[in-house]
C-alpha cells in the first residue's frame, strides 16, 4: 500500500465516479493505456481486485468499495489541510470546474471571466454548460451555480446572489407588435416559452393586489434557457427570462421590461455550491468571493 501516490487515490475515485476508463482518459487528456496501467498498478499494490470489468462497464467489488471510502476521506482530509495552511496572501492557482445552466454561464460568468483573470490571473476555469443538475461527484465539479434546491449534507452552498424571473422583449419587436399594458394582452402576442422545464412557462403576476398565474403558450419553444433567452433578443417574441441575465441587457438597450407594474418575479436565492472539505481552498474561495461581488451588482428586487 505504500506503492500508492495521492494521485492513484484521485484517479481510481474518478473512475468510480465516472464508469469508463475512456471518459477517465478525456479528462485527464491521457491515453486510455496509461489510465488501465494505473488502475492495475493500484490493484496490484493493494492486493486485491477492486473492479470488475465486463461488456457492461466497470462495477466496484466490495474490497472496490472499502478503497474507494478511504480514497474519499483521504482526499477530503488533503483538501482540509490544504485550507488549514492556506494565508490571505497565498495567490490562487490551478483549474476550477464549474457548473452552471446554459442562461447563466452566458450571460452571468462568461463576462465575468475577464475580471476574475485580472485579479487572480494564475486560475483557470472550465465550465460545464447543462440546463441539467450536475453530479458533482461523478462530473468532477468544484463549484456548482445552483438556485435554492435541496442538496445533500456533504456539500457548503453559498449564496452569492439572488434570482427573479420577469418578461423582456427586443426592442423591435415592442416597435412592430405594440407594447402590452395588461397581462391579459398577452394572448395576442408572440411568446418564448422552454419545451423542458415546462414549469418556466407559469407566469406569475400581481393584479389588483392578488397573485395571477398565465399559462404560456410558446409560439417560440425551445428547451434551452440559454436559446431562448437569444430569442427574445432576435425580437422573435416576449419571454420569461432570469433577471440576472436580463437586466444587464437592459442598460445596453438590447432589451425591453414588460408589463413591469404587474410582474411577480417570485426572486430565489444563488447559490455556490463546494464540496464541505473544499470550500477553503484559495482557488476555491477566490472565486466564490469574486462571484459573490459579480452577482451581487444584479440583485432581484
Amino acid at each position: 500500500m505504500n506503492e500508492l501516490a495521492f494521485d492513484d487515490l484521485k484517479l481510481f475515485a474518478r473512475v468510480a465516479a465516472l464508469g469508463t476508463l475512456s471518459a477517465v482518459a478525456r479528462e485527464r487528456e491521457v491515453p486510455v493505456s496509461q489510465v488501465s496501467r494505473a488502475l492495475a498498478r493500484i490493484e496490484a499494490a493493494c492486493g486485491a481486485r477492486l473492479i470488475h470489468r465486463s461488456t457492461h462497464g466497470l462495477a466496484l467489488t466490495v474490497e472496490g468499495q472499502t478503497f474507494l471510502d478511504y480514497c474519499h476521506r483521504i482526499g477530503g482530509t488533503l483538501d482540509e489541510l490544504e485550507g488549514e495552511f492556506s494565508t490571505k496572501t497565498r495567490e490562487a492557482s490551478g483549474l476550477v470546474r464549474v457548473a452552471a445552466s446554459t442562461v447563466m454561464a452566458q450571460y452571468q460568468l462568461l463576462p465575468s471571466l475577464a475580471g476574475l483573470n485580472e485579479r487572480h490571473p494564475q486560475l483557470r476555469v472550465e465550465l460545464e454548460v447543462s440546463d441539467r443538475l450536475a453530479d458533482m461527484a461523478r462530473d468532477g465539479i468544484d463549484i456548482a451555480i445552483r438556485t435554492s434546491v435541496a442538496l445533500p449534507e456533504t456539500v457548503v452552498a453559498r449564496q452569492i446572489g439572488r434570482l427573479g424571473r420577469a418578461l423582456y422583449a427586443a426592442p423591435e419587436y415592442l416597435a412592430r407588435s405594440g407594447t402590452p399594458a395588461h397581462p391579459d394582452e398577452l394572448r395576442r402576442h408572440r411568446l418564448v416559452t422552454n419545451s423542458a422545464a415546462t414549469h418556466l412557462n407559469h407566469w406569475s403576476f400581481i393584479v389588483e393586489g392578488r397573485p395571477v398565474s398565465l399559462a404560456a403558450e410558446g409560439y417560440w419553444r425551445c428547451n434551452d434557457t440559454g436559446l431562448a433567452a437569444s430569442m427574445v433578443l432576435q425580437g422573435l417574441g416576449i419571454g420569461r427570462l432570469a433577471t440576472v441575465a436580463a437586466e444587464p441587457l437592459v442598460h445596453q438597450g438590447r432589451l425591453v421590461p414588460v408589463l413591469s407594474a404587474f410582474v411577480d418575479m417570485q426572486p430565489v436565492p444563488i447559490y455556490a455550491v463546494t464540496a464541505g472539505t473544499r470550500q477553503r481552498l484559495p482557488k476555491i474561495k477566490a472565486c466564490l468571493d469574486y462571484w459573490a461581488e459579480w452577482f451581487g451588482r444584479f440583485q432581484a428586487a
